[in-house]
């Protein structure tokens, strides 16, 4: 029996018509089997189960409402709200779609994180004190090159996973403050399905949510396209991906009880994404983290504050709205956790609160000339020390140059 994941209870594979298939696994990708990764997350978002289209109305309803949130959050931001020069769009999707996309667009990303990954796993059985030994079906010394021939397999599968648990949850797709690619261009994905379930489940106007996530992912879109903060976000994230050190005993064990003949003992083995990939952090990476911390703390304080000016007089049950999403954010569960650790993101209350204090700091003391000066340029990005002191950012920002 398998142990239940971070991503919940039962056999994610159960059904996975993937195992049918044991040349597709193996087929060489580069670090990630893309293949994989697909089907799986693709499996995992619809549950297994076929996905209609999206509801025509939804579709309409949505591509109107991005009209008004881009016209809305443009006049109060000052910011563009396009990365290319066209109006933005707002496409509503199924899960699966969305999973689709969410893996192409953070593809770089992903393959970063999977070469650290896959590089390390594979040294780490190379070490022969480090190897599974015991009755292992597979012998020490055949893990390491095993494992060359696994890692992308292996990694396909965890990333589907990964995806496939945010295509379930996720309204739009900033619900990670993650750049898409410029070559995504302007189009703004949104869960059809999940936005109806939430809306349903907390007894919100549906069309009042449509409008809420519409404006939360513009404001996110025109902050995420500004070149400088795109540079500074990514030029963290990768680093953080990239820096992952697994544990070489954990590995060895795990993957030396793996018998190539029984589906079950692979089950067993990548069923739980956290046992294999989660308590890996480096010094390297816990030395990023308030860097990355401080920015996407800045990013989140600014679009709330954002949406409560905008949505606020927008919005008649924007009050109910606002109080239901952010707790939903913040009450998230134990998949939504492990994802966030792989991307070096702490998406807490305190991270959260930290950025809105900061932000509000700005316009208590130098009003709209403070909040437009805070993403003119990478200069005016606070530090750490500056999110927790917005006097000080201000200070520094006004000195001379050198």
């Amino acid at each position: 029996m398998s142990t239940p994941g971070p991503f919940g209870a039962g056999n994610p594979f159960e059904g996975m018509p993937i195992f049918g298939d044991l040349a597709k696994l193996f087929t060489n990708q580069g670090p990630v089997n893309w293949d994989v990764a697909r089907q799986i997350g693709g499996f995992m978002a619809a549950e297994g189960q076929p996905e209609g289209n999206v509801d025509p109305i939804h579709r309409m309803k949505l591509e109107e409402l991005a009209r008004v949130a881009e016209l809305q959050i443009g006049d109060f931001t000052g910011l563009a709200t396009s990365v290319g020069g066209q109006a933005v769009r707002i496409r509503a999707v199924n899960r699966s779609d969305w999973a689709a996309a969410t893996l192409e667009a953070y593809k770089p990303l992903l393959e970063r994180l999977a070469t650290s990954l896959g590089n390390n796993m594979q040294a780490a059985t190379l070490d022969p004190s480090e190897a599974g030994g015991g009755d292992n079906p597979i012998p020490d010394e055949m893990l390491g090159s095993l494992l060359g021939v696994m890692a992308p397999m292996i990694l396909g599968m965890q990333l589907g996973l990964m995806v496939g648990h945010l295509a379930k949850r996720s309204l739009g797709q900033y619900d990670l403050p993650v750049p898409r690619p410029l070559s995504s261009g302007d189009e703004l994905l949104v869960v059809a399905a999940n936005v109806d379930a939430f809306a349903s489940d907390w007894s919100l106007p549906s069309d009042d949510l449509r409008l809420w996530v519409c404006l939360d992912a513009v404001a996110h879109h025109a902050v995420l396209g500004l070149p400088h903060v795109r540079a500074r976000l990514e030029e963290l994230l990768f680093a953080y991906a990239g820096g992952f050190s697994p544990d070489p005993s954990s590995l060895g064990d795990r993957l030396g009880n793996i018998d190539p003949t029984d589906q079950t003992s692979w089950e067993q083995a990548f069923g739980d994404p956290e046992a294999l990939l989660g308590s890996m952090e480096s010094d390297s990476q816990r030395q990023l983290k308030p860097a990355l911390e401080a920015l996407t703390s800045t990013i989140e304080g600014f679009v709330d504050y954002t949406m409560d000016e905008v949505g606020g007089k927008l919005i008649g049950s924007y009050g109910s709205l606002a109080e239901a999403l952010r707790r939903r954010r913040v009450e998230a569960n134990t998949g939504d956790r492990f994802v966030e650790r792989m991307f070096g993101l702490e998406l807490s209350q305190r991270q959260y609160d930290r950025g809105e204090r900061f932000v509000r700091g700005i316009v208590e003391r130098n009003g709209a000339e403070g909040l437009n000066r805070l993403w003119s340029s990478a200069r005016e990005l606070p530090t750490p020390a500056e999110v927790d002191a917005p006097g000080l950012w201000w200070e520094r920002i006004n000195l001379p140059e050198d």
